[in-house]
């Protein structure tokens, strides 16, 4: 009974206790994934007949890992782990877009500061809006109403931030004239993903954490 409760402690409340190389490796994946993202969103592709960017394919990645350590490791955590990763994720935004744009990492270009920028932002307030919806809903009976509600919310808001600030009156001739359309495929893209791929995932990755804390716990209760 005493390990019962414990664990049903755990899953309400998240467990706040991480060593730094977790926190490490939790920050080291928000970078790459926004590394990946920022690379591949420069490679938009017609899907019939709509224009969408690689990026769409990445980026829910982020949401499910976000939505994962709120759940077993609390808000707090969660929130740390966005405000370590933002910067290296701006400079590395920076340098990517500026790569693709001049074949050049450190000279100035307009198109990839703004790129970076959004994302910047995107990442700021999409992740924090994701980790306060998840944080009101994560009690609810049903395990997919928290990461399933929270990913629509954050995805909409990272996506058409991102885009609008980066692509608006851009001097990309393309991406100016259909940021609308290919945010708009994009964030379909995204949803579709991750409902379809990233929410059964992030299901499976918490039976197995919950049930190897179960073990845990157990084992210290007697």
């Amino acid at each position: 009974m005493q390990a019962t409760k414990k664990l049903i402690v755990w899953q309400e409340t998240g467990c706040n206790v991480i060593n730094s190389k977790q926190k490490f490796c939790l920050i080291m994946a928000h970078i790459t994934i926004i590394a990946l993202s920022n690379t591949l969103v420069q490679y938009p592709f017609t899907f019939l007949g709509f224009k969408t960017t690689w990026g769409a394919f990445s980026y829910p990645l982020i949401f499910i890992l976000t939505d994962l350590t709120v759940r077993l490791l609390g808000q707090k955590i969660a929130k740390k782990v966005v405000y370590f990763a933002m910067l290296p994720g701006l400079v590395c935004s920076y340098l990517i877009s500026n790569a693709y744009a001049q074949n050049a990492l450190l000279s100035y270009n307009e198109v990839a500061l703004r790129i970076a920028f959004a994302s910047f932002l995107a990442y700021v307030f999409g992740q924090l809006l994701d980790i306060t919806v998840f944080q009101k809903l994560r009690n609810q009976t049903k395990w997919w109403v928290a990461p399933g509600v929270s990913n629509i919310f954050g995805n909409v808001f990272d996506t058409y931030c991102f885009f609008f600030i980066a692509f608006y009156q851009s001097s990309d001739v393309f991406l100016s004239a259909h940021w609308m359309e290919i945010a708009t495929v994009d964030l379909v893209f995204k949803l579709l993903i991750s409902l379809i791929s990233f929410l059964p995932l992030y299901g499976l990755i918490l039976k197995l954490l919950l049930q190897n804390n179960a073990i845990k716990i157990a084992a210290t209760s007697h």
